[in-house]
Order: C-alpha cells, then structure tokens, then sequence
C-alpha cells in the first residue's frame, strides 16, 4: 500500500527513525484539508517508546480538528538540522516520514501523561509543567498518530 523508498541507498534504519522522532521537537503533520487540498502544519510532538506512537497536543477547535472528523489519515514529516564537514556548504540530513490515522484521546490521565512528556522535551522545570498541566489539560486535546508506514533517508544538500 505504501510505496517504498526509490533511492535504497539513501534509506535509514527503522533504529534511526525511532531516533530521530524521539529527539527532534517538531515536525509538519499534514491532514486531508478542506476541498482536498492537504494541510500541513508544525506540530511539537511525542514518540511513545512503549506503545510505539506519536502523540501531539492542540486545541479542540479548527482546520486541523474538522479535518481530522472527515479523514483520519495523517502523513508526519520530521527533519533535522543536519551537520556539515568542516570547510564545506552542502548539509548531510536525515528526516522520516510517518504515515498513518489519528485517533482523538479521551482519557484526561493519559492527556496529562502525555503532555509532561511533552513538555519535559523543552523544559526540566517541573513547577511551570505542573502549573500549565493545571491551568490548560481539561482544554487540550491529545492527538495520538498509530505509525502503519515508518521511512526515512539520509541525503547530502548538493
């Protein structure tokens, strides 16, 4: 159903992706928008080690959420910075596109889970995280992205 990566030589290890969307803080979520065309959008987000899935925090209203009630099919695209050898311009980088559905989270436990582990990606201060948990978690919604297409590449800017 997905289709694989043309370039073989480029492609990362399902490792690599994991490790990629475990540390970078953001990527585009893209949703079927209105008309057909796509909507993508920077997204925070968080990979779930242990169910495997990618978790973002958002409001309960807009184009992202009306899309999502018409199509719960989402590509999710993350990229890094890259590095570079010294003296040259060209960047070597890694990104991992996710395809898959979004299922909306009800439970406002594992909202609050969830949204610490968030925050803990930007911040250690556990005071502000607890402050803003109390102040907006019955206001969040919690998106949780279930992977079934995980790839990724390396490529040299040139």
């Amino acid at each position: 159903m997905f289709r694989n990566l043309l370039r073989k030589n480029k492609e990362i290890s399902r490792e690599e992706c994991i490790e990629l969307l475990t540390s970078e803080t953001r990527g585009i979520l893209s949703v079927n928008g209105d008309d057909g065309y796509p909507y993508g959008m920077p997204m925070n987000h968080y990979y779930n080690a242990d169910d495997g899935c990618i978790y973002f925090h958002c409001g309960k209203n807009g184009h992202r959420v009306d899309s999502l009630k018409t199509s719960d099919k989402v590509s999710f695209c993350v990229c890094e910075k890259g590095t570079r050898e010294e003296g040259e311009w060209a960047y070597d980088v890694r990104s991992v596109i996710v395809f898959g559905r979004v299922e909306i989270v009800d439970s406002l436990d594992l909202i609050i889970d969830i949204t610490a582990r968030l925050c803990y990606k930007f911040t250690n201060d556990s005071e502000y995280i607890k402050e803003e948990i109390k102040n907006h978690a019955d206001k969040t919604m919690l998106l949780k992205l279930v992977p079934e297409h995980i790839c990724g590449k390396r490529v040299k800017e040139a």
